[in-house]
């Protein structure tokens, strides 16, 4: 018996060594595998961070809303690069070593890239500011820009910092789009307003989340500030609301120089939207 169990130990010892080297082994292969070479980007907000964070020559192509100065803040730099649809047969076709996506990217190209192998990785929102510095040293790590996740993290910190609001009251702002869609409690978009100094009346309304805050109300509301926003050839009717007669009262106090492109996406250039904002504050104050 004695002869038995000291067998069984010598073969689980050689079972646990075996194990261990391959553990080894495989860390060893994926610490020499390297940063991904060939990236693909098929989300308007890691378009973003991958083209702030990327290597040159690593990232293959963007997502074609990247190149859309409306919404994205570095059209000009996703239009040198191949533009993709989302469409996993184009973006299999490009052999890339890792696609970034969000969580309202397309399921059907997400899975059907991951049944095909291809490594897909999907960057939580940035709900918060606070989330920002997260996503950045996220996307860093994935591509091997550490380094450069960090410095940016720093940067965006700082100037943060530094944008805040004079002191006194607080007006009364909103955000109004097509079909009266707005941004309500809880939301990035609230969270800059407060910290520029404006209290959202969507969020006084007690709208949490996005939603709809009917034009009439609004108007009534009266609010110190209104930032619309940006209109698209071929306009839909849902656009209307904007030019509507009874928006006429408050005209003056549309805001100009406020980018939705900025704030569309939680990453480091919110700074710019927050710094606009803050210069509005001290106008309408």
């Amino acid at each position: 018996m004695r002869r038995r169990g000291g067998r069984s130990m010598r073969a689980l010892r050689r079972v646990s060594e075996a194990a261990a080297l391959a553990v080894a082994l495989l860390g060893a292969a994926a610490a020499s595998a390297g940063p991904p070479g060939r990236v693909v980007s098929i989300n308007l907000c890691t378009d973003q961070l991958a083209m702030m964070l990327a290597a040159p020559g690593q990232l293959v192509s963007v997502s074609h809303i990247a190149a859309d100065p409306r919404v994205s803040p570095l059209a000009e730099e996703a239009a040198r690069l191949p533009l993709n649809h989302g469409q996993a047969e184009e973006v299999h076709a490009l052999a890339p070593d890792l696609v970034l996506a969000g969580p309202w990217t397309s399921r059907y190209a997400v899975n059907l890239l991951r049944r095909l192998g291809v490594e897909v990785r999907e960057l939580p929102v940035a709900e918060r500011l606070a989330d920002i510095p997260a996503t950045v040293a996220q996307m860093g790590e994935w591509l091997g820009r550490e380094a450069e996740a960090a410095a940016l993290i720093e940067d965006f910190e700082a100037g943060l910092a530094a944008l805040t609001p004079g002191p006194g009251s607080r007006p009364r702002a909103v955000l109004h789009y097509a079909n009266n869609y707005t941004s309500g409690a809880g939301t990035l978009a609230d969270e800059i307003l407060a910290l520029a100094g404006f209290t959202n009346i969507a969020a006084e309304e007690g709208l949490v989340g996005g939603g709809t805050l009917p034009m009439e109300r609004i108007v009534m509301l009266a609010p110190d500030l209104v930032i619309t926003g940006q209109r698209y050839p071929g306009a839909s009717r849902a656009e209307a609301v904007l030019d509507h007669p009874a928006m006429e009262a408050l005209r003056d106090r549309r805001a100009g120089g406020v980018s939705d492109a900025d704030w569309v996406c939680g990453t480091p250039h919110v700074l710019r939207a927050l710094a606009r904002l803050v210069a509005l504050h001290a106008e309408v104050r």
